[in-house]
């Protein structure tokens, strides 16, 4: 799993690290006049430690001891005799304004994440599960109608971008209707309808070039609360948003509803597309009435169940039936298969409760789906399996899969759980218990490690850490010690890192292998990127690389700021709850009191980010100022996602209370390497798709069902 060499671009280190005394530390500082540096002995003894000092790294070390250490092997040479040559605090800075160790870092992890890829990844799974236009019907206006989110434009808000001058004007959107990309930053915003708690990106394969897509699930209701110990049912939709071809320019088309699924198992609290292998082109010839494959997505639902379905294309679904009005992009769909937990004689679906926590494989052969659920436990479910005690067909040609194995893995309900990124057999899961386990799948008798500190939100194992990344409750946690954690697996034996403080709860973190860094979105709006140091050396030096992407808050409306709607809705709508409160408890008594207000910063450079406003403004509110918890808290994120896609791994994805969907580009940490490498892929994948492409004959996929058994 460790992927970061000693030589990295011709960067050497020596092979015996020079001695260090505590006096040593700092600019200037435990030095004497006169007093002489003592040069590094490359020939000594590498079995005498005398001069370790194991106490000299923290989880949490002060600003100025990060900026020291951060360039202090941050220069390039061929020899290492060279480095005494240079002043004691040199630093190479980028042309991004971050260090030169810091981009190496970057480069390697994207170079090593494509290696895996390729050789880790599937091209295509389950050939049987091609989306077919006779399983799609079209909902009429009226019937798309108890569907829809119920609030028909978003809250008030302004934009202000930083570098760039002009008037703060309020601005609102239509629901499923976007803002055209700013031509400078990229950026772009959409709304969804209402609070979104579930959203991810669609795979691509790399060197596709192809059109970005990403499904968002958001309540119907503004003010919706829902119990997690009650299975409920309503109805609900699946959104399909298309966000047009994201490189590393201004994309061409603003965000769009592809399309949506009109469900009636009730609110879809996760949701897992296929990693890989799911995707084909668009251009792909198929006979009728199958189509194109976009991608296979799985949905826990509210109702304690779990759904597979197949997607097409949108230009094969809405091409094929006509029309580009929001009512007819909404379809009742026929989903691939059912997972259920029990068996097919005993069926437990219900008895396990909620199901909040599923992850799919993601090393091929990418068969099993995992899920958590609120009695503590995890089922697991081999999806290409044909065993007939595990694939049932009933009479009405539903398909249900049961799963393979069962295990309790905690006391309470399981938030979230992760595969481990580079393995099919590792896995960890965090809980209501306070607990955070560390399994082995294939022996779920005891966990490999058990640490219990806090009540988690989110976890994810990335692809080249040997340990878990998670984010907690602020409730819960120590003052000054919630944010993003990080916890060692054992393999290092390293000890607990505190990678990010944050002052209220964060609600989802996103990793991305590609540029080694992650994204977390909290409680009052505050979107923050970290870039994560190397996950084989110390962990001392990851606290400085962090930035906001962007900061949303809650501003109240001046007298005559508002707008003409809102105020005759002041007059006709405000009840007495609201006027014997400090605070309104309703969206729309909040949305009439407060707008919001996003601050974005300039993504493109990191020259002397630290000496920014924004980012001074971050570092006070992370250990300082007031969280008015009687406040609603309409500047929330609730999810927060990178785009796990090669030829747009810099986009990310956030959202949260208000239905607006954000999107930004991270393009400072881009860099001549991952041009080279996408150029490659693309150049690879055209190469072997082109004569598909030219190809008009039929693809014929033959469906079988002789592996299932119908029972009554």
């Amino acid at each position: 799993m460790s992927f970061v060499k000693k030589e990295q671009n011709g960067l050497e280190q020596p092979s015996s690290p020079s001695p260090r005394t505590p006096s040593g530390r700092g600019r200037g500082r435990g030095r004497g006049r006169g007093q002489k540096r003592n040069a590094p002995d490359y020939n000594s003894n590498p079995n005498d430690d005398g001069d370790f000092d194991p106490g000299d790294h923290g989880e949490v070390e002060s600003e100025e001891e990060d900026e020291d250490e951060e360039y202090k092997y941050s220069v390039p040479c061929k020899q290492p005799y060279k480095v005494k040559k240079l002043p004691f605090n040199h630093k190479v800075i980028g042309y991004n304004g971050l260090a030169s160790c810091v981009m190496q870092l970057v480069w390697e992890s994207f170079r090593k994440t494509k290696e895996f890829r390729d050789k880790h990844f599937s091209s295509w799974v389950f050939p049987d599960w091609i989306p077919s236009l006779s399983d799609w019907h079209l909902l009429s206006s009226s019937e798309a109608e108890k569907y829809l989110p119920q609030e028909k434009e978003s809250m008030a808000f302004t934009l202000s971008r930083e570098g760039l001058k002009g008037p703060e004007t309020l601005q609102r959107v239509k629901r499923f209707e976007s803002m055209a990309p700013n031509p400078e930053r990229w950026d772009s915003l959409f709304f969804a309808g209402g609070p979104v708690w579930a959203m991810e990106w669609c795979p691509v394969p790399e060197g596709a070039a192809q059109k970005q897509y990403a499904a968002v699930y958001c309540n119907r209701n503004m003010d919706d609360r829902h119990k997690m110990n009650k299975l409920h049912t309503e109805d609900a939709l699946l959104q399909v948003w298309d966000l047009g071809k994201l490189e590393m320019s201004r994309p061409s088309s603003s965000p769009s509803l592809a399309y949506a699924l009109a469900v009636d198992d009730g609110c879809i609290w996760n949701m897992k597309w296929c990693p890989a292998g799911a995707w084909e082109l668009p251009t792909t010839v198929r006979k009728a009435p199958q189509v194109p494959r976009l991608g296979l997505i799985a949905a826990a639902f509210s109702n304690g169940h779990v759904g597979v379905f197949s997607l097409p294309h949108p230009e094969h679904v809405n091409g094929a039936r006509g029309g580009s009005s929001q009512a007819s992009l909404i379809y009742r769909v026929q989903r691939i298969m059912s997972v259920k937990v029990g068996s097919s004689q005993t069926d437990h679906s219900g008895q396990t409760g909620l199901c909040f926590a599923l992850d799919w494989l993601p090393v091929k052969p990418h068969n099993i789906l995992a899920a958590g659920f609120c009695d503590g436990t995890v089922a697991l479910w081999d999806l290409s399996t044909r065993s007939p005690l595990l694939r049932v067909r009933s009479t009405d040609r539903s398909l249900s899969l049961y799963p393979y194995h069962c295990f309790l893995a905690h006391d309470n309900t399981i938030r979230r759980l992760s595969w481990c990124r580079a393995s099919s057999e590792l896995m960890v899961t965090v809980g209501d218990d306070r607990m955070v386990k560390l399994w082995n799948v294939t022996k779920t008798c005891t966990p490999l490690k058990t640490v219990k500190r806090f009540l988690p939100t989110d976890v994810s194992w990335p692809l080249f850490w040997a340990g878990t990344f998670l984010t907690q409750e602020s409730c819960y946690a120590t003052s000054g010690q919630q944010g993003l954690h990080y916890l060692d697996s054992g393999y290092f034996g390293q000890k607990p890192l505190f990678v990010c403080t944050r002052k209220a709860t964060v609600w989802s973190v996103s990793m991305s292998d590609w540029m080694n860094s992650c994204v977390m979105g909290d409680n009052i709006g505050e979107f923050v990127c970290s870039v994560l140091c190397d996950p084989n050396c110390n962990y001392s030096n990851s606290k400085r690389h962090r930035f906001p992407v962007y900061r949303a808050e809650m501003v109240e409306f001046k007298p005559g700021q508002k707008h003409q709607d809102a105020e005759q809705d002041d007059d006709q709508e405000m009840d007495e709850g609201d006027l014997n409160q400090q605070e309104p408890q309703t969206y729309r008594g909040a949305v009439r009191k407060y707008y919001l207000r996003f601050h974005d910063m300039d993504l493109r450079s990191f020259k002397k980010y630290q000496q920014k406003p924004i980012l001074k403004q971050l570092q006070a509110s992370e250990m300082k100022g007031l969280l008015y918890v009687d406040q609603m808290p309409l500047n929330a994120l609730y999810k927060v996602c990178f785009n796990p896609n090669m030829d747009a791994h810099a986009w990310v994805l956030s959202s949260g209370q208000s239905g607006l969907v954000r999107v930004h580009c991270v393009s400072g940490l881009d860099g001549p390497v991952m041009e080279k490498l996408i150029s490659e892929a693309q150049y690879q994948f055209s190469t072997m798709f082109c004569s598909q492409e030219n190809d008009a004959s039929p693809t014929i996929v033959q469906q079988s069902t002789v592996e299932t058994v119908q029972v009554p």
